[in-house]
């Protein structure tokens, strides 16, 4: 019975909705319609980068550890982005500790991060020698190059602390 009367609401909106889309606001004016006057920019946006790609984006030391992720942009009245907001630490957004770094000291690299071995899996790896636990590892890593212009965002960002500089520093807090 339950999902009879729901099928029955969703149905009844559904039709509601479509009656209001089909209507078409009349504009009755007596002057003719302004040329535009706006002036518009371009077009394309090459070398610009969306705000929303950066949420997420990684951030590394310069020994190439990673450090976080930022969280959050913050920008000033002319639009002019100021501050980022990485999260430290945690397991899937729990008990991450937030901090607010001065946007200017992040530097952006379009590059995959060189892996230095130690961290995240290697693309591949061979062993050489017998198994007497005297064994050597060659890694080997693959990147894929994509063209920085039709890439939306940088490969990850680089801020000179460790995770434990980050974490010492004060917790940023969203005020009300």
């Amino acid at each position: 019975m339950l999902m009879k009367s729901i099928a029955a609401g969703l149905a009844g909106t559904a039709l509601l909705a479509t009656v209001a889309f089909a209507q078409s606001p009349t504009v009755t004016t007596d002057k003719a319609a302004p040329a535009a006057t706006a002036t518009t920019t371009t077009t394309t946006a090459s070398g610009q980068w969306r705000t929303s790609k950066m949420d997420g984006l990684k951030v590394y030391n310069d020994a190439n550890e990673n450090i976080g992720s930022i969280n959050d942009l913050l920008m000033d009245k002319n639009g002019d982005i100021k501050i980022a907001v990485i999260g430290v630490g945690g397991f899937l957004g729990l008990g991450e500790h937030l901090v607010a770094v001065p946007y200017e000291k992040l530097k952006f690299v379009n590059e995959a991060v060189a892996y230095t071995g130690t961290g995240a899996k290697p693309a591949a790896t061979t062993t050489t020698g017998a198994a007497t636990g005297t064994e050597k590892t060659t890694t080997t890593t693959t990147a894929t190059t994509t063209s920085s212009t039709s890439k939306w965002y940088p490969d990850h960002a680089v801020f000179n602390a460790s995770k434990d500089e980050l974490k010492n520093m004060p917790e940023f807090k969203y005020s009300e």
